[in-house]
């Protein structure tokens, strides 16, 4: 009979995640048109570094979803197989497995969680047709302008527009200072915070960048300190943004920290200390698993399956992946152009939102705003 099978990919390593079953009878391992085997779809993310929380959460995510139409029969009569390739979070790496996807007949891509090692696959997936939604939130994922990537979430734009909403015109703080680094999702943060902060005529008192890598902080710190500002914008990864807010306390800082995604995540709570991020500000499609009755749902399966807590990025995953299915079964499994005129077609009431997209690839366009309250992310109030 036909199967479910999750594998995890390091270039042409395999590593074995999970294998359910047998292999359906004949079925060749990269027969592209096979319409009896199963419908290959490859999850590529980091399995392992310092990103490996995005790529765990996302495979959480998309693997429930799989599992689900499977129990119900796969998409059209056929099973769904999903195989999971670890990216490294290194670009290099990333195109390197995009050549790998499109020889051996995935027809789409769930991932990535990083927006430079999605950017860097884009052109090798839109020249083999193969539609790809990714987790990834830079407006530099807009830019690429394939027609075969989408984003399963909101870009920066929308991120931060809603941050400095909340901020400058609720709030009224506008003695900003930004810490950003130099990576694709930093620049996109840093671009569109600030954008939307020169809209409001806001100039913010320290613009300070740092690398990907970078471990040490004291000195941008020790720079946003001197300015004494009311609020500090980090546009970081989970444990770098972590690093940094631990940090800043350690030096005495005591204003609180605003950002995106990353900053709504266990790891960016844990890497900080749950005292040191009371009162972080968080712009989020997802601020938690109690916001409707298909996210209630959704964290009770993925606690029974995984026995832990649901988050923003498994959500998107989850959505993601969803959003793929849906289509594959409206166009009766079809591939290239048509599935992904298909997703671009797909109106779809997600766990992020009512889903709908548009040229550039973006389906929603919204996020809410929630306070770090007591270790947890909770919806401001006003």
């Amino acid at each position: 009979m036909s199967t479910q099978r999750f594998r995890i990919l390091a270039g042409t390593t395999l590593l074995a995640l999970a294998l359910t079953a047998c292999s359906a009878p004949g079925e060749k391992k990269n027969d592209t048109q096979n319409a009896a085997g199963p419908i290959k779809l490859a999850l590529v993310d980091a399995q392992s570094g310092q990103l490996s929380s995005l790529g765990a959460w996302e495979l959480k995510g998309a693997k429930l979803a799989v599992e689900e139409w499977n129990k119900a029969g796969g998409v059209n009569g056929r099973q769904i197989q999903l195989d999971v390739f670890d990216d490294q979070g290194d670009p290099t790496v990333g195109t390197n497995l995009a050549r790998k996807i499109a020889s051996e007949g995935y027809v789409a891509m769930i991932g990535t969680a990083e927006s430079a090692v999605t950017i860097a696959m884009a052109p090798i997936l839109q020249q083999a047709q193969i539609p790809n939604i990714t987790s990834g939130q830079s407006t530099g994922l807009v830019a690429v302008k394939s027609p075969f990537l989408f984003l399963n979430g909101p870009t920066s734009t929308t991120y931060d527009e809603t941050l400095a909403k909340y901020i400058v015109d609720t709030k009224g703080i506008k003695s900003i200072a930004l810490i950003t680094n130099n990576g694709s999702y930093g620049k996109g943060e840093h671009d569109a915070f600030l954008k939307a902060l020169q809209s409001r005529g806001v100039t913010p008192v320290a613009d300070q960048v740092v690398t990907t890598d970078q471990k040490d902080f004291s000195a941008a710190l020790s720079t946003i300190r001197s300015k004494n500002p009311q609020l500090i914008f980090l546009g970081a990864e989970e444990v770098e943004s972590g690093l940094i807010v631990k940090q800043a306390r350690d030096l005495g800082i005591t204003v609180p920290f605003a950002g995106a995604a990353p900053q709504g995540t266990p790891v960016f709570l844990n890497t900080a200390g749950a005292a040191n991020v009371e009162g972080t500000i968080v712009s989020s499609p997802y601020l938690s698993n109690d916001v409707s009755d298909a996210a209630k749902k959704f964290a009770a399966a993925y606690k029974a399956a995984y026995n832990e807590d649901a988050e923003l990025h498994g959500a998107k995953a989850y959505d993601g992946t969803q959003i793929v299915l849906t289509a594959l079964k409206t166009s009766n499994a079809a591939t290239g152009k048509p599935l992904a005129d298909a997703i671009r077609g797909t109106k779809y009431k997600g766990l992020l939102g009512d889903f709908a997209y548009d040229d550039t690839g973006v389906g929603i366009f919204a996020t809410s705003i929630g306070v770090i309250t007591g270790g947890k992310l909770q919806a401001a109030k006003g």
